[in-house]
């Protein structure tokens, strides 16, 4: 198939990644976990997993359950995404380019050998061996350089500071649970 990028991962920072990929002209199929989870959900791509489909300035992400169901998707100039966590589906396609844009901070078993082109953002990688590119998250002046040689930043464990905030600004769940939502983040409530 011409011009297709699997994407593995659909979180917040990916759908940047994967928005852009689509405004270029390229067909797009994110692979997914079952039960994925994001910093920004409004603008995740990896809701599309919940809801069936989710929409980013635009353009959408269809949850789709078959590859026959691509050629549809594509034709439609929507983005595809399937539940793969282990990137079966990268074998039988054989796209040209690979991203891992998990951002698991190590990574997740992309290699160099699934395409001619890899990619893996973040930490966790090593430009030339891992992969082709790396690209550079961590905020600051370094982000979004293309590595050709070695890793990204190592991940420092501290969140980035936003008007003076950092740590304190993330909550962790004191206990192992599931959360469930009875209103949206955008909902108005009394």
């Amino acid at each position: 198939m011409d011009n297709l990028v699997v994407v593995r991962g659909g979180g917040d920072i990916a759908t940047g990644t994967i928005y852009k990929l689509a405004r270029c002209g390229f067909h797009i199929l994110v692979l997914e976990i079952a039960h994925p989870s994001a910093i920004r959900r409004n603008v995740a791509y990896s809701e599309a997993v919940y809801d069936g489909q989710k929409e980013v300035e635009g353009i959408e992400c269809v949850l789709i359950h078959s590859l026959n169901e691509l050629e549809s998707v594509f034709k439609h100039n929507k983005i595809a995404m399937m539940v793969d966590p282990q990137g079966t589906f990268i074998d039988i396609l054989k796209p040209e380019i690979v991203i891992d844009a998990i951002l698991a901070k190590k990574n997740m078993g992309t290699s160099r050998n699934m395409a001619p082109i890899t990619i893996g953002l973040g930490p966790g990688f090593n430009a030339g061996k891992d992969v082709d590119i790396v690209i550079e998250t961590m905020r600051g002046h370094r982000l979004g350089r293309l590595i050709e040689e070695g890793p990204a930043m190592k991940n420092t464990g501290i969140p980035g500071l936003i008007k003076g905030y950092g740590k304190e600004r993330v909550i962790h769940a004191e206990v192992e649970g599931t959360v469930h939502q009875i209103k949206k983040i955008t909902d108005t409530v009394e």
